[in-house]
């Protein structure tokens, strides 16, 4: 084979190499935008689970806490009930109490 068509052949060897070297990076270079692309995708979704999962979480807490309230509220008003129907009960003891007290408060000023 002469030397030109020795050269020439090389030279194309070398021409092809170099596209598919080039074509390689580019792919390459494509694959890792789509991979940093995808990235992106599941890092904002991942952000947007978190989200919402934190203001599931908020409003579950904000309703054990209004239900926690009203058990509060209800138990204090039973128990002031219960306070009112035992003072209730003790007025007279009390007037008697009261009476009697007045009364040897006078005797013992006269």
């Amino acid at each position: 084979m002469p030397r030109p068509e020795v050269l020439e052949r090389i030279q194309t060897a070398e021409t092809e190499a170099d596209d598919i070297v080039a074509e390689a990076e580019a792919d390459r270079d494509e694959r890792i935008a789509e991979a940093r692309e995808r990235a992106e995708e599941i890092r904002q979704e991942a952000e947007e689970e978190a989200r919402e999962l934190e203001s599931n979480r908020l409003e579950e807490a904000r309703e054990e806490i209004a239900e926690e309230r009203e058990q509060i509220l209800e138990q204090g008003e039973a128990e002031r009930e219960e306070l009112r129907t035992r003072a209730e009960g003790r007025t007279s003891e009390v007037v008697d109490y009261v009476l009697e007290t007045f009364t040897e408060e006078v005797h013992a000023q006269t």
